[in-house]
């Protein structure tokens, strides 16, 4: 298993950050070669299920994922959200925390535990760094589009 975290402080309100890291269609705008589909009705909330489509043509996978728990920021009260990936080719789960952060802007955590199918553990760490260095960037993306 690859595990990481990081870690953000961006100038926005808690409730802001919250939907834009939440908002799961605007992943497939800043995960490269990515595709979001959502497909359980709205609102989103526990029981949310949505499908990553990542990769080109015959080299894609479906990364499939259900949000867990649910508990959106309400005031100066941190936000959390899990979520399962239960596909073929990527388990684990990912976690989005939004605290209250210095000079009030939003403190985002992202921790994640992920296998993949047919990786090796040796190539763990390895993984873990990718995994950091994607989906750091990525939340930079989100957090600054609004």
């Amino acid at each position: 298993m690859a595990t990481f975290q990081l870690q953000r402080t961006a100038p926005l309100p808690l409730d802001e950050a919250w939907r834009r890291l939440t908002t799961w269609p605007r992943h497939g705008e800043v995960v490269p070669l990515t595709r979001i589909t959502v497909t359980t009705p709205p609102p989103a909330g526990e029981g949310t299920a949505f499908v990553a489509r990542t990769g080109l043509g015959p080299l894609s996978f479906d990364d499939p994922m259900e949000v867990t728990v649910w508990q959106p920021p309400a005031g100066d009260s941190p936000g959390f959200c899990r979520l399962e990936k239960r596909g073929r080719v990527v388990r684990g789960w990912a976690e989005i925390e939004v605290r209250p952060g210095p000079g009030g802007r939003a403190r985002v955590i992202w921790r994640e535990e992920v296998r993949v199918r047919a990786v090796p553990a040796v190539f763990d760490a390895a993984l873990a760094g990718v995994g950091r260095q994607m989906f750091g960037r990525a939340v930079n993306r989100l957090l600054r589009q609004p």
